[in-house]
């Protein structure tokens, strides 16, 4: 199984498959490509799944385990996201891959207002999309960026722990879920308690962890987490819905004063269909999109001025980068305009503004090292 692992990292996989009765199977470049010749016994990928979790309490019950998680690591091979799973009664294990280095945010050729955004000293940070979109990826450059400039004291809530952060300018504290603490929310209240400046949520799944991460931000403290969401509309929305009717109101209040950003992701194939690529989506709260979300009746504004935002205060939407993707000839139009908010306005906005814009190679380049394939 180690050689078969190792083929998939050399092959760039960004997830493995490992099923009772399949071959083993891994993603690269957006596809899921056979590697093994032999099926796998139920038996085998049992015994895999009894190496690689980590507290024998755990192993002991394995027999009742429906679905876990947990992170591995083998010297010289590397570090896994790691999930369990039952399928028709057997085990499953999809393992993510996870890059040894921290990746930066000039690596990830991510928008480089992400450095001015990382720089804020407090309030709420949010980095969204669906699952594999790259949202740990983006969150990891944004603390390495506060670990390599700026003197405090970091502290993230993982489940499990991802990427492993070494101590430079800032001190890192990195806790795993259900290893150094019970859950998110007695994490977070936790932190607060443990002299922070950052606190990274690995994900804002319950009112009471938005709660207390807006407690958080309102306190001086600067919060980065992530949302399941599409774009910076959906996310204020699913985030203010949580709440009760009767807290709504207090809820925008609120969020209107704390958050700070919102950057969501899509990862789309390459034009050379050598990998996929992150197009993003970056929201920076001005004092007039903060009158938006305070009233429900203003918020479809907000996407006009992300739009109109991006010379002063370098925002952009989804369609704005898939054009310059197009451009600069990383994806192709089709590609493109399948994943535009607006399709038809983005065919529109490409044949009568069709020119190259300057800039937009900052943004460019094939992530799969980190982003996944």
């Amino acid at each position: 199984m180690i050689d078969i692992l190792k083929a998939a990292i050399q092959r760039g996989a960004s997830d493995i498959h490992i099923k009772s009765g399949d071959l083993v199977r891994a993603r690269i470049n957006g596809r899921l490509i056979p590697l093994s010749q032999q099926k796998l016994s139920t038996d085998q990928v049992k015994q895999l799944a009894l190496k690689l979790i980590p507290h024998e309490e755990d192993r002991g019950r394995i027999n009742h385990i429906l679905d876990y998680d947990c992170s591995w690591g083998l010297p010289g091979l590397g570090r896994f996201r790691v999930n369990i799973l039952r399928q028709r009664g057997s085990f499953m294990v999809v393992m993510r891959v996870i890059p040894i280095d921290v990746p930066t945010i000039e690596e990830l050729k991510l928008p480089p207002v992400l450095s001015d955004i990382a720089n804020h000293e407090r309030g709420l940070i949010l980095v969204t999309g669906v699952t594999g979109s790259g949202k740990s990826s983006t969150q990891a450059a944004m603390i390495d960026w506060i670990n390599q400039q700026k003197s405090l004291h970091v502290v993230t809530l993982e489940n499990p722990i991802e990427f492993l952060h070494r101590d430079s300018k800032s001190s890192i504290t990195q806790r795993d879920i259900g290893t150094d603490t019970d859950s998110f929310m007695i994490g977070l209240r936790a932190a607060l308690r443990q002299d922070p400046d950052v606190i990274l949520v690995g994900e804002m799944r319950d009112k009471e962890t938005i709660d207390t991460a807006l407690k958080a931000a309102e306190t001086g403290h600067l919060v980065i987490s992530t949302v399941h969401t599409k774009n910076a509309v959906q996310t204020i929305s699913r985030l203010i819905a949580v709440f009760e009717p009767s807290e709504q109101e207090m809820i925008r209040m609120r969020l209107s004063e704390s958050l700070q950003a919102v950057i969501s992701q899509r990862l789309i194939p390459t034009q050379d269909g050598k990998g996929r690529i992150a197009a993003c989506e970056i929201m920076r709260v001005t004092g007039t999109i903060r009158d938006c979300i305070k009233d429900p009746g203003r918020l479809d504004e907000v996407y006009d001025l992300i739009e109109e935002g991006r010379e002063q205060y370098g925002t952009q939407t989804f369609d704005q980068h898939l054009m310059d993707l197009v451009r600069a000839e990383k994806v192709t139009f089709e590609v493109a305009k399948s994943a535009a908010n607006k399709p038809t306005d983005f065919d529109l906005k490409m044949n009568t503004f069709g020119a190259p814009s300057s800039g937009s190679d900052m943004m460019n380049a094939d992530m799969n090292q980190y982003f996944g394939n």
